[in-house]
C-alpha cells in the first residue's frame, strides 16, 4: 500500500503507517503544485492531507487507486464528499485531537484581552513603567458565548467555569438534555442575537457550510457590546471581514481575535492587519505539539484501518 502525504504531518504518524508496511512519500509543499499533485496521485492507496489540498472531484477522479482521505484536522470544507463517496472513497479526519489546543487558545485570547502581559514588559524593558495605562481587567464573572456547541465548546467551557466565568452558548441543533448543556453547565440560549448581545467575549465554533457563511456581519456585529471582543478558531468565511475591520475601526467592538481567515496565507492587503485591535494568528490554535501528535497518529491509524477493510470510528 502506498500513501500520499501532501501537507505538514509529524513525524509520528509517518512512522505509523511504515509500521504497517506502508510506502510513504511525503511533500508538504505538494498541495501548492496542482498540476504535479494531479499527476502523482494516480499511484496511491491514500492520501492524507490538512485544510490547503483541494480534495475535489478532478482530485478524486486522477486518484484513481484511492480508497482513503486522511484530513489532518476537523474542518472538511477543502473536500468534496459527496465526490469522496460516490466514488467509495472513505474519509477519515483527526476527531477531537485537537480540541485542548483550541480550547486554550480561547483561554489565551481571553486573558490577553484582560492582561496585555507582553505589551507591558516591552514597555518597561524601555523604562516605561506606566501602572494605570496596564491596569487590566478580570475575566471573572464575565459572560462567554459560545457559538457552536461542540467538542471544542465542551471544553473551552470547562475552562472558562473553572475561572469563575458565565457560560452561554447558542446551536440550534442541541437540547437542553444534551451532554454539554446538561453535564457541562453552559446557559443554552435560543437565539444568536441574545448570546451577542450578552456576551463580552464570543468564541466561534461552527463549520464553514452554506447557511454559516458570513454568520456574523455587520447587523451580528452592531448588536454586541463595544467591550466585547470576538474569537474565530473554526474557519475564515464566518465573520464578514470587511464589516468586522469597519466595526473595529469605529469601536464597534473592543478587539477581535482571529486565528483563521477567508483567504490564507494573509495577504498584505488584507485591510484587518491595519486594525490596532485585530490580533490574527496563523492557524495555529489547534498547532500544538501533544494536539499534532495525537492528530498525525489518530489519522495514520484509521487510514490503515479502511486499508485493511476495518471500520473507523472516524470516517465521515
Amino acid at each position: 500500500m502506498k500513501a500520499l502525504i501532501t501537507e505538514l504531518i509529524w513525524n509520528e504518524g509517518i512512522a505509523e503507517l511504515t509500521s504497517h508496511g506502508f510506502e510513504v512519500h511525503y511533500d508538504e509543499g505538494l498541495w501548492g503544485n496542482r498540476k504535479k499533485l494531479l499527476d502523482v496521485v494516480k499511484d496511491y492507496d491514500a492520501i492524507i492531507v490538512r485544510n490547503q489540498t483541494k480534495v475535489d472531484q478532478e482530485l478524486l477522479d486522477a486518484g484513481i487507486r484511492l480508497k482513503a482521505v486522511g484530513r489532518l484536522g476537523v474542518g472538511m470544507d477543502n473536500i468534496d464528499l459527496a465526490a469522496a463517496k460516490k466514488r467509495g472513497i472513505q474519509v477519515v479526519y483527526g476527531r477531537h485531537a485537537n480540541a485542548t489546543s483550541v480550547a486554550e487558545y480561547v483561554m489565551s485570547a481571553m486573558l490577553s484581552a484582560n492582561r496585555p502581559l507582553y505589551s507591558a514588559a516591552a514597555e518597561s524593558r524601555v523604562g516605561n513603567w506606566n501602572r494605570i495605562k496596564f491596569t487590566g481587567g478580570e475575566i471573572a464573572n464575565k459572560t462567554l458565548g459560545l457559538i457552536g456547541l461542540g467538542e471544542i465548546s465542551h471544553r473551552v467551557a470547562k475552562r472558562a467555569l473553572a475561572f469563575g466565568m458565565q457560560v452561554i452558548g447558542y446551536d440550534p441543533f442541541i437540547t437542553e438534555y444534551d451532554h454539554i448543556v446538561s453535564e457541562t453547565g453552559i446557559q443554552l440560549i435560543k437565539s444568536l442575537e441574545d448570546v451577542l448581545t450578552e456576551s463580552d467575549f464570543i468564541s466561534l465554533h461552527v463549520p464553514l457550510t452554506a447557511a454559516t457563511h458570513y454568520l456574523i456581519s455587520k447587523s451580528e456585529l452592531q448588536k454586541m457590546k463595544p467591550t466585547a471582543y470576538i474569537i474565530n478558531t473554526s474557519r475564515g468565511g464566518i465573520i464578514d471581514e470587511t464589516a468586522l475591520a469597519a466595526a473595529l475601526n469605529e469601536q464597534t467592538i473592543a478587539g477581535a481575535f482571529l486565528d483563521v481567515l477567508e483567504v490564507e496565507p494573509i495577504s498584505q492587503s488584507n485591510q484587518l492587519l491595519s486594525c490596532e485591535t485585530a490580533v490574527i494568528t496563523p492557524h495555529i490554535a489547534g498547532l500544538t505539539n501533544e494536539s499534532q501528535i495525537r492528530t498525525s497518529l489518530l489519522v495514520a491509524k484509521e487510514v490503515v484501518k479502511i486499508l485493511k477493510g476495518e471500520r473507523s470510528l472516524c470516517a465521515i
